[in-house]
């Protein structure tokens, strides 16, 4: 059973390219709906017409700051607001919660830390599914478990991170770069690190049900209850 249900939209506003981009296309390996922009200058038009479930904005913007579209978003929309910043003083922290920010990522952040915390925010508001099934798979990150069938399966922190990653993009192919990136942080890691984690992964799962994680030759890996050509 794979269960389906519509993306989460989400508007990214940043207006360095390299962070939008990279936050762009981080949400999109998630499955999200995504549309970016440099800047808040079209932001009641995309709040109308793409009507977003959660905006990301950077406090620091040319023209509007990120702490004033936070206040025009809480005004024109129910959209949930993650902000990026540099500023991690609490009375900066404090004045974005008035003004109706959910929730903060401190730059640096790894981008795993922002997705789960776009993803936390949009599970609270019901936008994602608490449990994700993939063929006999339940795997419930709130509850930080994973089952085949009626067994628990017992997996370390970075296994459980690594099944997260994978069963949140199923179906999708998706590459050893965006598997550390995402897993880790970061992409600067052993080239061999992936395959181990993913070898135990594997002999833990398979140990209770047929294949779910495929190699597909050259491109990387996917999560799929149906059988994938390698």
């Amino acid at each position: 059973m794979l269960r389906v249900t519509p993306a989460a939209r989400v508007l990214v506003i940043d207006d360095d390219d390299t962070i939008r981009t990279a936050v762009a296309a981080s949400l999109r390996a998630e499955g999200f709906a995504v549309r970016a922009s440099p800047d808040g200058d079209t932001l009641l038009d995309d709040l109308r017409t793409g009507s977003p479930d959660l905006v990301v904005l950077d406090w620091m913007l040319p023209g509007a700051s990120g702490i004033t579209l936070a206040a025009r978003v809480r005004t024109n929309s129910d959209a949930a607001v993650v902000m990026m910043t540099a500023r991690d003083e609490l009375d900066d922290r404090l004045r974005g919660f008035a003004e109706g920010v959910d929730d903060y990522v401190v730059k640096p952040f790894a981008m795993a830390e922002l997705v789960a915390r776009v993803t936390a925010v949009l599970r609270r508001r019901g936008r994602v599914p608490s449990v994700v099934e993939v063929g006999d798979l339940v795997l419930d990150p709130d509850a930080a478990t994973a089952r085949r069938g009626d067994t628990l399966l017992d997996l370390t922190a970075t296994e459980f991170r690594l099944l997260c990653f994978l069963a949140q993009g199923r179906d999708r192919t998706l590459s050893k770069g965006q598997i550390t990136t995402q897993v880790w942080g970061y992409d600067d890691i052993a080239p061999n690190l992936v395959e181990v984690h993913l070898s135990a992964l594997r002999r833990k799962m398979e140990a209770h049900g047929p294949r779910l994680i495929h190699t597909v030759r050259g491109l990387g890996y996917r999560m799929s209850a149906e059988l994938v050509s390698a």
